[in-house]
């Protein structure tokens, strides 16, 4: 999930900046077609998603480290 979420946030930017120096990713162009207020809030809203799911995908990695923590066995 951290990969995609990086994905997102990559992509989100990408449609925030490229617009500035006159070009667009083609299949997601159709998003300004929308309206202004809409256009900004998907492009927000994939860089807030994907930022989720970057911080998820690191911190279940860091919960799963935590439970297969191996313990001792005692023999009496």
């Amino acid at each position: 999930m951290k990969k995609i979420g990086g994905y997102l946030i990559i992509i989100g930017l990408a449609l925030i900046i490229l617009p500035y120096f006159g070009l667009t990713i083609m299949f997601l162009g159709e998003i300004d077609e929308l309206g202004v207020t809409a256009a900004w809030a998907i492009k927000i809203g994939l860089i807030v998603f994907g930022a989720a799911l970057y911080f998820m995908g690191n911190s279940a990695k860091t919960n799963q480290n935590e439970i297969n923590v191996p313990h001792k066995e005692t023999t009496e």
